[in-house]
């Protein structure tokens, strides 16, 4: 199979997230006014999904070592269906956030089966050019979310927007068990036990290393949730854009994810990935300096969205770079390594986004600063990353020689 043909398929499948998060957006108002609620309050439906799709991980990485992607993988389809015919169902806002938690279960085991599939195909450099290509098909998904979201609106209302979802589970099951699965390379199954393999993860935390590129992508992942849960706010209620001008806005982030995605490609074959990285996060800080300024001085729309794009947009480079990083010393636990970088994120993340939703009243201030804070500690986290990754691999290079 083709790196191409592999990205499509796997690109597909990430993309189950993003629209989940994302594809009801526009229609924050609508559930708000339907269940009699206060507008923020929706965005728990948003964290609980996000909190959820991040722990489950932690279930599904071993499970995915042990009893087989593809197992592993139709599962989390199939609860990830059920839950959003559910959640089109729901009739109150309690109702609605336990069916969406259930929904981040399945859509937890399928996000943790894919970065194992690419750590199980390809590694290094490699790796880094297919997560940037899987990316780059994914985005697809994020840009035209809020889109599909206001469409459905206009059809009818935002339930229609979860039968969607559990249409795309099922078409994706059918996809994958037609034109993927068949045509993978062979991997041995993990014979230890789940107890066995659960234990694996104290593995991960002690690898410094690793766990430098899960804090990098907790907190650009943070900086990232801040926005999209606060963005129908910001572009809506704050600015008093329609639902097409938000959902053009929003693309506008992906537009340029997809731009600095094509341009990271190129430079692999110049640097490290994990020199890449250092840079792109240091201009994600940059960007969200200026957004910071921006907002104290009261700025105008076009400045505000643009420094949000722009830091949103280094997300294109970031991503497929430290994924690289942070499961290239975990060849035959990819499963478990996924996990543990994806609940880090996911629950991290959604606590962030929950507690800023809680408390961080109407304004835009706290929200841009609570993405600036997130970004403080990835630069930090990035700066020593490239030595700490040539210590790493020379540590290995010693070992190998002495074995």
């Amino acid at each position: 199979m083709s790196h191409f043909q592999l990205a499509l398929l796997l690109g597909m499948t990430v993309a189950l997230g993003p629209l989940a998060l994302d594809a009801y957006l526009p229609a924050f108002p609508s559930i708000a006014d339907g269940f009699g609620i206060p507008h923020a309050d929706v965005g728990l439906t948003l964290s609980a999904y996000v909190a959820t799709l991040g722990l489950a991980q932690l279930v599904g990485g071993p499970l995915s070592d042990r009893y087989g992607r593809r197992n592993i993988l139709f599962a989390g389809l199939a609860v990830f269906a059920i839950a959003s015919l559910m959640v089109a169902l729901a009739d109150n806002l309690t109702s609605m956030i336990a069916w969406r938690v259930v929904q981040g279960i399945g859509g937890a085991f399928c996000a943790v089966s894919v970065p194992a599939i690419v750590r199980d195909q390809v590694g290094g450099q490699e790796a880094a050019r297919l997560f940037g290509l899987i990316g780059l098909i994914m985005f697809v998904a994020p840009a035209a979310a809020p889109s599909l979201g206001a469409l459905m609106l206009a059809l009818g209302d935002w339930h229609l927007i979860y039968v969607f979802l559990a249409g795309y589970a099922f078409f994706l099951a059918v996809v994958l068990q037609l034109a993927l699965f068949p045509r993978l390379k062979p991997r041995p199954r993990a014979t230890t036990p789940v107890k066995t393999l659960v234990t694996n993860y104290m593995l991960v935390l002690r690898h410094r290393t690793t766990m430098r590129f899960i804090g990098i992508q907790v907190m650009c992942f943070s900086s990232m949730m801040l926005f999209i849960t606060h963005s129908s706010f910001i572009y809506q209620e704050w600015f008093g854009l329609s639902n097409s001008t938000f959902s053009m806005l929003f693309a506008a982030n992906i537009g340029l994810m997809a731009v600095l995605n094509l341009v990271n490609r190129p430079q692999l074959r110049t640097f490290s990935s994990v020199v890449l990285l250092r840079v792109q996060v240091v201009i994600q800080f940059v960007m969200l300096l200026g957004l910071v300024a921006v907002v104290m001085m009261d700025g105008p729309l076009w400045a505000v969205a643009g420094f949000i794009i722009a830091a949103v947009g280094c997300q294109g480079g970031i991503v497929p770079n430290n994924m690289a990083n942070a499961l290239e010393f975990f060849p035959h636990m990819g499963g478990t390594a996924a996990a543990m970088l994806g609940a880090s994120q996911f629950t991290l993340a959604g606590a962030i986004s929950a507690l800023s939703a809680a408390f961080g009243g109407e304004a835009l201030l706290p929200i841009a600063l609570s993405m600036l804070a997130c970004s403080v500690g990835a630069v930090l986290l990035s700066l020593g990353a490239p030595a700490a990754v040539a210590r790493e691999k020379a540590a290995e290079a010693a070992a190998e020689a002495a074995a």
